[in-house]
């Protein structure tokens, strides 16, 4: 079989231009830290390594939830523990309003006092949290949810809940309604305020009338404050169960991380080696190459 002289060229440039080729791709993966560059590159590695880079993408969209639901119920934790601790507050005006003692000037001084706290009441109760969205209006969000009357406060919001997914399997809710809150099973604390400073402020006020509302607001505060405990309860069981799925999806993203770094990661050591014998190769072929190509017929003779 005869095989030309352009035959052996031509063989020749295309083994040196493969040579060439795996040297330029060992650079660029080198260049990368990646062993896949293309899916060509490995099609099974490259479709193992897209579906857990998904995996990792969803489990870091959860994350971004859970900070935003960790807001939002920290907001509302500290203005509950406002709320708390103004509930105590007026509650030991209560308390001393009772003394039968008291001059009509001093129940008056009690009265601009528990004005004083529902003012706080009604502003507390229209809070905004780090977005300037107004927490306890539900899904109404732009308008203050309660407006001051003469009788307490009017609630101006809508019975919606915010829900947040926070894991594959939980769907959390992370606000509260003012009604939920302030006006639980019909103990609308504003009403209960008003009354008293009312009965304070009217110097006619009798001392049973006033005996009498003082017990009921009394016991109108105390039912207010158990639920803004029970409230606040839920709020930081919500708040343990959002650190336990942050401890949970930390070590999942972790496990992706490293799914990931066994498809795709680069052997350096491997392949500073393959590239020092391609190195080594490509320059035995040029060599080959350049001697084959300088032979001719006269050196035979």
């Amino acid at each position: 079989m005869r095989i030309s002289t352009n035959t052996l060229y031509q063989t020749g440039i295309n083994n040196i231009s493969s040579l060439q080729s795996e040297q330029y791709k060992l650079q660029e993966q080198i260049s990368a830290s990646k062993r896949i560059l293309t899916p060509a590159d490995d099609p099974v590695g490259a479709a193992r390594a897209l579906v857990v880079s998904q995996a990792q993408s969803v489990n870091s969209q959860y994350a971004d939830n859970r900070d935003r639901a960790e807001s939002h119920l920290n907001s509302i934790e500290s203005t509950l523990t406002s709320v708390t601790n103004l509930l105590i507050s007026s509650k030991t005006s209560i308390v001393s309003a009772g003394n039968a003692a008291l001059s009509t000037e001093e129940k008056s001084y009690i009265a601009e006092q528990l004005q004083n706290d529902l003012d706080e009441l009604v502003s507390l109760a229209n809070s905004k949290d780090g977005n300037g969205d107004y927490m306890f209006g539900g899904f109404n969000t732009t308008t203050a949810p309660y407006t001051a009357t003469s009788t307490g406060a009017t609630y101006n919001g809508d019975t919606g809940q915010l829900k947040i997914q926070v894991s594959e399997s939980r769907q959390m809710p992370v606000t509260e309604t003012g009604p939920d809150v302030f006006q639980a099973d019909g103990n609308d604390i504003f009403a209960s305020y008003t009354n008293i400073i009312n009965l304070l402020s009217d110097p006619n006020t009798t001392a049973d009338d006033l005996n009498a509302a003082l017990s009921t607001v009394g016991a109108s505060m105390e039912d207010a404050l158990d639920t803004v405990l029970t409230v606040r309860a839920s709020t930081g069981s919500k708040l343990n169960e959002i650190e336990s799925l942050n401890t949970a999806g930390e070590s999942r993203d972790l496990q992706y991380t490293s799914e990931l770094s066994d498809i795709q990661d680069l052997d350096y050591a491997q392949a500073l080696s393959d590239l020092s014998k391609k190195q080594t190769i490509l320059e035995a072929a040029q060599q080959s190459y350049v001697q084959l190509t300088s032979l001719t017929l006269f050196d035979y003779l």
